[in-house]
């Protein structure tokens, strides 16, 4: 396999892979599709200090000229987040077209854990994983994020799957594929605004060290695939259920009365639902984000110490 061909590892992502020093993935669709220019720039720089200064070494992961870049400058968040949705949302069907063409991409959770994968990074912070949509009995829309966690041996960080989707639906999908779902000091799966969802997880961990001795030994026995943390929004970020799930409800119908379909589905929802809320959404996303950040971070020196 010629990854050298396509892809470019920052040097110090590149020296911290190396040595065995803990490294987090983060994705670049948060960047350009997830939020409004300069919040979008603000937010990535502070998600890397984040990491930084729990101890290890961010890389956040996009497509750049046809390359696969893990590990970006803040030159290149900066023209990230000017381009924003200018830039393709790329997931793994456009790699190959967008690498061949010399374009630019958005990682989404799935192009993020392949290319961290690819370059030897283990462990992925975001917001929100993709999931089985609502009414998919009938569009069969479903995220390529739940195949991705079948196959890629990854760890994704998550606040459980926007609850704009089917959860139910989504957690079934992923026990037929295999994928392991912890719930990072609960029981029960997170809606992503909120903590609870009705929906209970495969296994709850209490810390970091657990979450990484549960994938050290997944990865050891060679079972392949992923692994799924959801850690809840912190309590004071938590959006009210009535609120949040009014304006999901909202969104969702006039998704459906404009036509938007595929790729786009998302990207219109969260930012409809922001607007319904008055930004309180777009602001609870922000922290989730923080949050997970932390908790990667934490897991990711904890899987080093495991050796």
């Amino acid at each position: 396999m010629k990854l050298n061909q396509y892809l470019d590892i920052n040097p110090e992502v590149a020296a911290a892979v190396a040595e065995g020093r803990p490294v987090v993935a983060l994705e670049s669709t948060i960047i350009s599709h997830g939020m409004p220019y300069p919040q979008n720039v603000e937010t990535a720089l502070q998600v890397e200090r984040i990491i930084r200064d729990a101890g290890a070494v961010p890389a956040t992961i996009a497509i750049i000229g046809g390359r696969l870049k893990a590990g970006l400058t803040s030159e290149e968040i900066e023209y990230f987040g000017k381009k924003g949705q200018a830039i393709h949302k790329a997931s793994r069907r456009d790699l190959a077209v967008l690498c061949a063409r010399g374009e630019d991409g958005a990682t989404t959770v799935t192009t993020t854990m392949i290319i961290a994968h690819m370059a030897g990074i283990q462990i992925f912070a975001t917001g929100g994983i993709g999931g089985v949509h609502r009414g998919a009995e009938t569009t069969m829309d479903i995220s390529a994020d739940l195949e991705e966690l079948a196959h890629t041996p990854v760890m994704v960080v998550c606040a459980g799957a926007k609850s704009i989707l089917d959860l139910g639906l989504t957690l079934e999908y992923l026990e037929t594929h295999g994928v392991p779902v912890l719930g990072y000091q609960t029981n029960e799966l997170p809606a992503f605004y909120t903590r609870t969802s009705g929906f209970r997880v495969d296994y709850r961990m209490d810390t970091p060290q657990e979450l990484a001795a549960a994938f050290k030994a997944q990865n050891d026995m060679g079972l392949g695939g992923g692994m799924l943390v959801t850690n809840p929004i912190p309590q004071e970020y938590s959006m009210d259920p009535e609120v949040i799930n009014k304006a999901i409800d909202d969104a969702v119908r006039e998704c459906g009365e404009k036509g938007i379909q595929g790729k786009e589905t998302t990207p219109f929802l969260l930012a409809r639902i922001a607007e319904l809320t008055g930004g309180n959404s777009l602001a609870s996303n922000i922290q989730l984000v923080f949050n997970n950040a932390r908790l990667a971070a934490e897991t990711a020196i904890a899987y080093c110490k495991l050796g």
